[in-house]
């Protein structure tokens, strides 16, 4: 892998990732564009003892553009882009519109190929691998920024889910604070710890979801995916390493090898489970790493959340009252039924 880092004309960084060695990158960016400004705030809540972002210059966001006004697609005569290259690999640049900034944390815009008609499924072991190996190289050079808590990388696919680019991308938030849900694991891992005499929970999470079978979904040597026990979106799959390592940097060398070919078979799946003819299924796929500073942080299990708001055909699962109201989910399809499916349309 090649990293290149550049500038855009507002000073935010670009970073290109190239599987070549030879690649020159050296294409700059024309754009008359004003420097960023940001008005991001971090607010408490002292009720439930989270945190808020508060980010009114995304109001003026691109919003739906035309494909031939993509601003993730590489540059052409006459029309500029957020990535001046006329091709790229993977590029990597800071968010325009950031819902953290200025000493709030980051936020960055990873896009995952330059054809704007693809998608992560479409991508080859090795691009994929690629992706990885970004995913990998911003977590490590986010962590060390002196403000950033924890690294969240992450992709929206689908206009069901809010994604207003079309191109294939994701996300990655250097958040300045633990985040809610990360919190919760690990107190709940710290509880089974006191309960079970230091039984690791995401161990016994694993072991147990092995030992039943009727939710796993795909097994590797490195890698298992499952359909939790108590999932909480009708189609639901995380995937685990089975050496336990607390975020991407911990990776070895053979589990970033297999990573590539499993998770591609599962996203394949997951635009098969609804049947022929159904657009492509809206998805949310979230790395869950360790918090930067954690004590005992080695006890956290690095894992992807990979999950689907569409319920059935045409029906899509929407929080209501009971889980938008009071943070408890009613899931229509059960675990196991959701598991069963997703080994039918397995790729032959």
């Amino acid at each position: 892998m090649k990293k290149t880092s550049t500038r855009l004309a507002d000073g935010r960084e670009l970073i290109y990732y190239d599987s070549r060695d030879d690649v020159v990158r050296d294409a700059v960016d024309e754009r008359p564009l004003p420097q960023v400004t940001t008005a991001s705030e971090i607010r408490h809540d002292r009720l439930l003892g989270d945190s808020v972002a508060v980010a009114s210059h995304r109001q003026g966001r691109t919003y739906h553009p035309p494909a031939d006004e993509c601003p993730l697609c590489p540059s052409r005569e006459g029309r500029h882009s957020e990535i001046p290259a006329a091709d790229y690999d993977v590029a990597v640049f800071e968010n325009r519109f950031p819902s953290l900034a200025g000493g709030t944390g980051r936020c960055e815009v990873v896009c995952f190929t330059s054809d704007h008609h693809a998608s992560f499924a479409d991508l080859t072991e090795e691009q994929a691998a690629l992706v990885l190996e970004a995913w990998t190289d911003r977590t490590a050079e986010l962590s060390a920024l002196p403000d950033v808590e924890q690294v969240f990388c992450f992709e929206n696919r689908g206009a069901e889910i809010g994604v207003t680019l079309g191109h294939p991308h994701g996300q990655i938030y250097a958040y300045p604070f633990v985040t809610p849900r990360t919190e919760r694991m690990l107190a709940s891992a710290t509880e089974h710890a006191e309960r079970t005499g230091g039984r690791n929970l995401f161990d016994d999470v694993v072991a147990d979801e092995l030992a039943d079978g009727s939710r796993v979904v795909l097994e590797g040597e490195h890698w298992v995916a499952f359909v939790p026990y108590a999932a909480h979106w009708p189609y639901e799959v995380h995937l685990y390493p089975r050496r336990r390592v607390p975020d991407l940097l911990a990776l070895n060398e053979d589990a970033r090898t297999e990573f590539p070919q499993l998770y591609l078979e599962v996203l394949r799946r997951f635009d098969r489970i609804f049947g022929e003819g159904e657009p492509p299924t809206p998805y949310i796929a979230a790395w869950h790493q360790a918090p930067v500073r954690a004590p005992h942080r080695d006890g956290f299990a690095l894992h992807l959340e990979l999950f689907t708001i569409r319920r059935t055909p045409g029906k899509l699962k929407f929080l209501a009252g009971s889980e938008s109201g009071m943070n408890v989910f009613i899931n229509d399809v059960p675990p196991e039924a959701a598991a069963q499916r997703l080994r039918e349309v397995a790729s032959t």
